[in-house]
């Protein structure tokens, strides 16, 4: 069974060459994905990609073709945005924020939280985005593993609440993430991918069974700190939408016996308005590797 690499598309090049012309432009920065994006096209491997929309939307090859062009634009858009709001630029976007009391009202409890998202949209600023709510925030890096890009990221920040968190092969990193409880801060995550070596539940995912991680929220449920489901989605060039649900304090499943089962109740929780998100912003799905089940046997 296949599963995330722990490595993610892009290099150290590509991430200075986009601060070189965000520094410069974000216009211009857009203009040049066009026919980046359209090379990238012809040249990269779709196969994930066509699996997703033609065997979970349903869409057609003309469809399929278009929403995966779409979907590698908006990916180059987000990484843009991203570093451009990392790096203090955050007046050249505007936001909605669909649930912020409801974060208002975990940080009130002040026993820190997971805020727990996707890859999807741009969920690595939400936590530049939760300077508005008076805490300090961790962000766990998705592709912190690779140091370069970490480093680089760290000398563009701006916000001094905001701390990452590398992602490491040794697991070590969980460490950090328990600190980050006990200090009550949030800590921001995604909730949609594993690494070889880490456990998972199966659960049904858009009509599919797909295995997704259990240890963000076993941690959370370890630490009894209160989670929020958290997104945030491009939805023009220059506007995001944040969404976060209602926090709860999942009950730690303490029992070995049925460890399992509460694990999947909890995880189900999880996919269930990752589902909504995507149906949502389908365009906005940014894995690229097999990750359904169905999908990593016919890849066999």
């Amino acid at each position: 069974m296949a599963s995330w690499t722990g490595k993610t598309k892009g290099s150290l090049w590509g991430y200075k060459l986009f601060i070189f012309l965000i520094n410069s432009n974000i216009k211009f920065a857009y203009i040049l994905l066009f026919p980046v994006t359209f090379f990238y096209l012809l040249v990269s491997n779709k196969k994930s990609s066509k699996y997703y929309f033609t065997q979970i939307h349903g869409y057609g090859p003309f469809k399929t073709i278009v929403s995966i062009y779409k979907n590698y634009l908006l990916l180059g858009r987000v990484i843009i945005d991203k570093i451009a709001l990392l790096s203090g630029r955050k007046n050249k976007y505007t936001f909605d924020f669909e649930g912020e009391e409801f974060l208002r009202e975990m940080v009130d409890l002040n026993k820190g939280g997971l805020l727990l998202g996707a890859h999807m949209g741009n969920w690595e600023i939400a936590g530049q985005l939760l300077e508005r709510i008076d805490t300090t925030v961790n962000i766990v890096m998705l592709d912190a593993e690779r140091e370069k890009i970490k480093d680089l990221l760290e000398d563009v920040l701006v916000k001094k609440n905001v701390n990452i968190i590398a992602v490491k092969n040794d697991f070590s990193h969980l460490f950090a993430i328990t600190e980050a409880f006990k200090n009550k801060e949030l800590v921001v995550m995604h909730g949609d991918r594993f690494m070889d070596g880490a456990n998972y539940i199966t659960v049904d995912f858009l009509g599919k069974e797909a295995r997704f991680p259990s240890g963000p929220l076993y941690l959370a449920s370890k630490n009894k700190v209160p989670v929020s489901f958290v997104y945030t989605l491009k939805e023009t060039n220059t506007h995001y939408h944040f969404y976060a649900t209602k926090s709860k304090v999942f009950k730690y499943p303490g029992n070995l016996k049925t460890r399992q089962e509460d694990l999947k109740v909890m995880v189900n929780e999880y996919v269930q308005v990752l589902e909504q998100i995507i149906k949502k912003y389908p365009l906005q799905w940014f894995n690229y590797y097999p990750f359904w089940n169905e999908e990593n046997k016919l890849n066999q």
